[in-house]
């Protein structure tokens, strides 16, 4: 007969059940986990991500509305106007993004607030009115240029594609494929 008491397999096989579960509770844990992580990195950058393309297409339509209104020799939009076409796409961003993106928004929106505006350019004394105003206008290239960098940097976005998987294939050959070129 065995030295083993009676008692000693059943309290064998609870304590690996327990330690089984226990492991399978921790692994659905951190699974559950980086899932929701995951979930709120991708609505975080969708977010800002669909703010930040707004503003862009508002102030892009904005300088466009400027460009035809100079090259037709009309007086340009009021601010008014601008401002309730580029307000609700730029509060978003002022509320989402970071400080550097942030800035960067205001700087472009100032520039353009000052073409439409009661500091239009034409006030200015001693300077060419038209002149002026097509300085100021060419300047806003590279403001936005400055934002959409400070976009570029936040969310991560560059500009070389992504290098290519295995062998320069963009996905793993299957073993079947192999077989069939032999």
């Amino acid at each position: 007969m065995s030295q083993i008491p009676w008692w000693g397999l059943p309290l064998v096989a609870v304590v690996f059940a327990l330690v089984g579960a226990a492991a399978a509770h921790f692994v659905f844990t951190r699974n559950n986990a980086l899932l929701i992580r995951a979930r709120r990195d991708r609505q975080w950058y969708e977010e800002r991500k669909e703010a930040y393309v707004r503003l862009l297409a508002a102030f892009e339509h904005a300088i466009h509305r400027l460009r035809t209104s100079f090259d037709a020799g009309e007086k340009p939009p009021a601010a008014i106007v601008y401002v309730d076409q580029v307000g609700p796409a730029l509060m978003p961003v002022r509320l989402l993004a970071s400080g550097p993106v942030r800035s960067a928004a205001l700087a472009v929106h100032l520039q353009l607030e000052r073409l439409h505006g009661e500091m239009n350019p034409a006030g200015v004394v001693g300077v060419q009115p038209q002149t002026h105003f097509r300085e100021l206008l060419a300047q806003v290239p590279l403001v936005m240029q400055q934002f959409e960098a400070a976009i570029r940097d936040e969310l991560g976005i560059v500009a070389t594609p992504p290098r290519p998987s295995l062998n320069g294939r963009s996905r793993l050959r299957d073993p079947s494929d192999l077989t069939e070129q032999n």
